[in-house]
C-alpha cells in the first residue's frame, strides 16, 4: 500500500527550555505553543537552511518507509525570546534563527541506542541501511548512532548531515547511483543481511507521487535560501532510486 504524507503541523516557540550540547549545531528543546516540547534545529547554525532541508526531506522519505521518526514541525521562533536568554551564544543564535525553524518531537526519557546492548532485528537493520544509503547519511556510526530507544523501541532521530550532495549543488543530477562510501561506517550494517531481500518493497513505496509530497513539504522559503528549486530534490531521488542497482550493492559489498 502507497503511504500517504501528511504535511507538516506549524508550531509557535514560546520558551527556549535549554540546549542540547551533543553535536556543533547546539539544537535545543523548546516548548511550543501547543504544550509540546520539541528539539529545535535552528536555521541560524551550521549547515543553516540545508540541513533544515536535510531533516524534513530525509525525515518524510523515513516515514514513508515506515521507520520510526519522531513528528517533525516547522517552528517559529521569535527572535525576542534572546532576551531572555543569559548566554550569548545562545542569544546569537536565536537571533540569527528568527522565523521559521524545524522541530521535531521531544521524546522524554529516551536513550541512545547502545550497538553493544541493544537488538534490532536483522530486517529492521536492513530497512535502515538500505534508507541511510539512498539519503547518503553519515551519521548512524558507532560513533554517533542517532538512533534513541524509546519505550523499548529504536527512534531515528537527526538527519542533517543527510543529502552530503547537497551542501554544494546547484541542482544538477549527476551520478545518482554512485555508491555511498560511508555505508561501510554504518552502526547496523553487520546486522543488515536483507538488503536485497528489502530492497524492492521500500523503493516501491517511494512512488513520485510520494516524493513530490515529501518535497512540497519543504518550505519555500529554505528553498530560496538555498539556491535549489523543488524539483531538483524531487528529480534526484527518482533517478537515484531507478539507478539503485549500484549503491546497493556497494552496501553489500561493504557488508562482506
Amino acid at each position: 500500500m502507497t503511504p500517504e504524507v501528511q504535511p507538516l503541523r506549524s508550531v509557535m516557540v514560546e520558551r527556549y527550555v535549554t540546549p542540547l550540547r551533543e553535536g556543533g549545531s547546539m539544537p535545543a528543546v523548546v516548548e511550543a505553543d501547543d504544550l509540546g516540547l520539541y528539539v529545535l534545529k535552528f536555521r541560524g547554525a551550521g549547515q543553516g537552511v540545508r540541513a533544515l532541508i536535510a531533516e524534513i526531506l530525509s525525515g518524510g522519505i523515513a516515514r514513508a518507509l515506515g521507520l520510526p521518526v519522531p513528528e517533525i514541525v516547522l517552528a517559529t521562533l521569535d527572535p525576542e525570546l534572546a532576551r531572555t536568554e543569559p548566554d550569548p551564544e545562545i542569544q546569537d543564535l536565536i537571533r540569527a534563527s528568527g522565523g521559521l525553524n524545524v522541530a521535531l518531537d521531544y521524546l522524554s526519557g529516551a536513550v541512545n541506542f547502545d550497538p553493544a546492548v541493544d537488538e534490532v532485528t536483522a530486517d529492521f537493520a536492513s530497512r535502515l541501511v538500505w534508507f541511510d544509503t539512498l539519503v547518503s547519511n553519515v551519521d548512524r556510526t558507532a560513533r554517533n548512532t542517532n538512533l534513541l530507544v524509546w519505550h523499548r523501541r529504536p527512534w531515528l532521530i537527526d538527519h542533517g548531515a543527510s543529502l552530503t550532495f547537497h551542501h554544494a549543488w546547484n541542482g544538477t543530477v549527476a551520478d545518482p547511483g554512485k555508491p555511498f562510501a560511508p555505508t561501510g561506517e554504518h552502526v547496523l550494517l553487520p546486522r543488515a543481511d536483507g538488503l536485497a531481500q528489502v530492497d524492492a518493497e521500500l523503493a516501491a513505496l517511494l512512488t513520485p507521487a510520494v516524493l513530490q509530497a515529501i518535497v512540497a513539504a519543504v518550505p519555500q522559503d529554505f528553498l530560496d535560501q538555498a539556491g535549489v528549486p523543488a524539483q531538483a530534490y524531487a528529480d534526484y531521488f527518482q533517478a537515484r532510486l531507478a539507478d539503485r542497482g549500484r549503491w546497493l550493492q556497494g552496501a553489500i559489498d561493504a557488508r562482506g
